[in-house]
This record gives structure tokens, sequence and C-alpha cells, in this order.
């Protein structure tokens, strides 16, 4: 392994004595899981998502985890336990030792190859989630892995890898497979980034920003701004239910969230009227003007005060009230740019709409300028049964993902009814500053041995190949 290239300084004596252990755990770990056979990591695999996935267990780490960082809703943060299943089923289901693929015609055999030691970078928004989605793709491939908890929420994190170890031990597996740093700040994670073979990082754009600049190998993902595009042929009731689901999920907190809707003109007052029907709440201007005064700064920066908040706390803080039973805040946007805040990424319960006039080339414009505010790369999404305006959006959209009468954040990042690969990292393309534009799952987690033999020639002529602008004169 290399050397830690921060200063000395920057690490108290107690971080490096913790740093320098959990690699040399860690490369003892390593050594042993790689001589795993495949029914022996899939049984691993099994075990250390049950330790976590379970309900029960599960309930604890979600409450856990709310108390300690204060943000989400443990409602819907419990469903993310069937995340934890997904993945599983997507890790049981394929190949990670050995030969995992056979091409005869090319003579192509591949051979999986762990990555090695992965330092995973976890956000505060899933400090459960991540470590054990991370920890099944991760055993799967045959690599061991050491967590940087988020430190507004690493007991939650550190406990989910105890649970886990635990797991590990119980089969004869070693606990170092997995580890969880307990002196954790900015130093100490990218000393940690800087000494892994492969940096996980899944949390702010800085973050992302220090795991690419780390020198190691590394996934990132990029901010969201999902924005849904509603057309004239749009089930008003589904997409407004769909829309309710994704935006109050742990509240709005995640980057997949909903923020905003570009509705046709054709059925943009239905579509209000069904998005107050499930729970939204249409802020007055008066309203709007408070709660862009609580969430942005005069310089346009998001403020963390309003960050994942139930929208009758977010409106009591702007200083008004609304009803118990209402689930999210929508406002009408007011314009779309760098100097209309409400249109770009919210990261709570509230919920910008947009009116599109005429053809809906009207509405990829919104959607081409919404992303230039912010979100580009990550998530976009249509309600619509119009094929043709499906097919433009999916030419038009500057994203790595586009979902299709689905709620967005429960759907992009893998779903049991959508064939997404499960995940909790979602890789942003070179639009959101990653080297990746998709899920990142299994495959990302190993290197891969491409063994060639001999085929009978595969060589076009120069006719075939250079068609009308082949001239035998200048090969004379």
């Amino acid at each position: 392994m290399g050397e830690v290239k921060v200063r000395a300084t920057e690490l108290t004596e107690e971080q490096k004595q913790e740093l320098d252990l959990a690699f040399e755990r860690a490369r003892k770990a390593l050594a042993i899981i790689e001589t795993y056979d495949q029914e022996r990591v899939d049984r691993l695999c099994q075990a250390v998502a049950w330790a976590v996935a379970n309900k029960k267990t599960f309930a604890r780490l979600v409450n856990m985890g709310i108390e300690e960082s204060g943000l989400g809703d443990p409602v819907s943060r419990m469903n993310k336990r069937f995340k934890i299943r997904g993945v599983l089923r997507d890790a049981l289901r394929q190949k990670s030792v050995g030969i995992i693929e056979e091409i005869p015609e090319k003579g192509i055999v591949k051979y999986a190859k762990p990555a090695g030691i992965i330092a995973s970078i976890v956000p505060t928004t899933n400090p459960d989630l991540t470590p054990a989605g991370t920890a099944i793709y991760a055993i799967k491939a045959r690599d061991v892995v050491i967590f940087s908890p988020h430190p507004r929420s690493k007991k939650t994190s550190f406990e989910t890898v105890r649970l886990m170890r635990e797991a590990l031990e119980r089969e004869g597996a070693p606990a170092d497979i997995l580890q969880c740093l307990t002196n954790v700040n900015i130093p100490m994670t990218k000393a940690l980034m800087e000494r892994a073979d492969l940096a996980l990082a899944t949390g702010g754009k800085d973050m992302v920003k220090s795991a690419y600049s780390s020198g190691t190998p590394a996934y990132g993902v990029g901010a969201g701004n999902a924005t849904m595009i509603i057309d004239e042929t749009a089930d008003t009731a589904d997409a407004a239910r769909n829309t309710m689901l994704s935006k109050t999920s742990d509240f709005g907190s995640g980057c997949s969230a909903d923020g905003n809707l570009i509705i046709s003109d054709k059925i943009y007052d239905e579509m209000l009227d069904q998005l107050q029907k499930v729970g939204g709440y249409l802020a007055n201007e008066e309203e709007k003007a408070k709660l862009r005064a609580v969430m942005w700064d005069e310089n346009g920066r998001r403020l963390p005060t309003t960050v994942a908040l139930a929208p009758q706390k977010l409106a009591e803080i702007a200083g008004f009230s609304i009803p118990e039973d209402r689930k999210f805040i929508i406002v009408k946007g007011d314009g779309i740019g760098k100097e209309h805040p409400f249109s770009g990424e919210k990261l709570t319960t509230l919920l910008a709409v947009y009116k599109y006039e005429g053809e809906f080339e009207n509405a990829l414009d919104m959607m081409r300028a919404i992303y230039e505010v912010g979100g580009k790369g990550h998530s976009c999404g249509i309600y619509s049964f119009d094929d043709d305006h499906i097919h433009r959006l999916a030419l038009a959209a500057p994203v790595s993902r586009i979902m299709v009468r689905q709620p967005q954040s429960k759907a992009n990042a893998g779903a049991f009814n959508n064939g997404m690969p499960m995940t909790s990292s979602l890789g942003c393309g070179t639009w959101g500053g990653n080297i990746v534009s998709e899920n990142v799952h299994l495959k990302h987690y190993m290197n891969t041995t491409w063994v060639s033999r001999p085929i009978p020639e595969d060589k076009p002529s120069d006719e075939e190949l250079f068609g009308e602008f082949y001239d035998p004169a200048l090969e004379a």
C-alpha cells in the first residue's frame, strides 16, 4: 500500500495508529477471503445481509440513525431494508469467483479477481443502508472494506458494521473483512482513501471531489436535481401518487427525490389538484418568499438547517404553519436559472412545479435549463404513454437514468419492478464529474482478467472497411 500523503500534522497519533492497524488487519483478511469459493462467499453475503436487514434489527438502526443525526423519516427509511434484499438478489444471481463469462466465438474467457481493500465513505442519511449494500457486493467480489462513517451518524454506522462482523465470525470468516473507523474527520477520511485500492464515495460534492483527487481509483456520485416531465397523456392520479412517494421518502433527503415537475398546460390544473389530494400543500407567494429565505443564503447556497425536514417543521422555521395532514410543500416555479434557487436541488419535502405551453419541445427546453442549474448526469423521469415523447426525452436529457412512470427515489437505484441494478451509489458520468454513468454494482467491485485464445481471422477487406472512400490506387 502507498504512503499516507496528507501532512502528518493533520492526523493525530491516535488516528495514525487506528489507520495503520485497520490496514494491517484488512490485508490479513484479504489474504483469506481471496481463497474462498463461490458457495462460501454467497453464504457470507446472506449472513451479513440478514444480520442487518431483518425487520427488528433494521428498525433499531433506523431509530438510532435518526436520533443521532436529527435527519430523516423513520417510516419511509424503514423501507430501505428492502434495498438490501435487492442488492443481495443481484449479487447472488451473478458469478464472482473464477470464470464469470465465456464468449466462444471471440475466444474470450473472463476471470474475476478482487479489487482489494475498499475505502467506503458513508453518507449521514444512509448510515445503515450504505454499509450493508457495500458489504454484500464487496464480500461477493472477495474484497475487504474499511468504512469511514459520517461524524454526524458514526455510532449508527459502527453498530451496523459490528453486527455484520459478528455474522462473519459466526460463519468462521475473519471479522476484519469489514471494519469501521471511529476517529473520523476529513483528514482521516482522505488518508483512508489514499491508502486503499479503491474508493467508493457516496456523499457530498466535496467528499466525492476528494475521492477523485486522492490518487486512488474511485467511484463517486454527482449531485441530484431530479426533474419529471408530465405530458398530456399522463395518468395524473398515478403521477401525483408517485411524486408524493418520491418527494416524501426520508423527508426528501435523497439526491433522487423529485425536485421539479414540468407539467403540460393541458393538465396543469388537474395535476395540481391531484398533488394536493395526495398530501401536497400549495404555498402562496408570501410563504414561498419565507421558504426561500430559510432554505438558501444570499449567495444561493443551500442552508443545512432546513434539509430533510417534515413539511410542518419546514414551514414553522419559515414562519408559517400548515395542516398536520400535509406531506410536502409545493411552490410554483418563478423561473429557471442560478438566480432562481427553487429550480435547484431542494433536499427536503419541497417540490417546485412548472407549466410548459404547447409543444413537447418546450418541456425539453425547460428540462435542459434546469439541469444547467444543477443535477446534470443524475436522474430524470417522465409520466407519459407517448413513446415518441419518452424517446425524445431519452435523446435530449443529460442524465444517466430516466424513470418512466415510476417514483424516482424508489426506482432509479433499482426496484423489484424494474431492471435497474440495485445500489445506493448512482454514477452520473462526466456530466456529474464521475467515471461511470450507471448504477455502481457488483462489476465495479471486481477486477477482470481476459484470457484470449486464437480464432479464425476476422479481417474485412479494405473495400468493405472504407466503402466508397477506398481508392486502390493509393494502396499500390
